[in-house]
């Protein structure tokens, strides 16, 4: 999703979001470490998409957008 498709969606879903993100983090953390992860950029992906959702969470908190 892109930065203003996140922004479209309310907090409730912005959260539900979130914790699947971490969900998969967690996976591709398992997989790394195992040596079964096939696709190396996918964690730094996800890891990027947490910050932005974390970011419009706060956003919205602040009011600011």
């Amino acid at each position: 999703m892109k930065v203003d498709e996140f922004r479209a969606l309310k907090p409730a879903d912005l959260a539900k979001q979130l914790d699947e993100a971490r969900q998969e983090l967690l996976n591709l953390r398992f997989r790394l470490s195992t040596k079964q992860l096939v696709n190396h950029r996918e964690y730094p992906m996800v890891k990027k998409k947490i910050a932005r959702l974390m970011t419009i969470i706060r956003e919205k908190e602040l009011g600011i957008r």
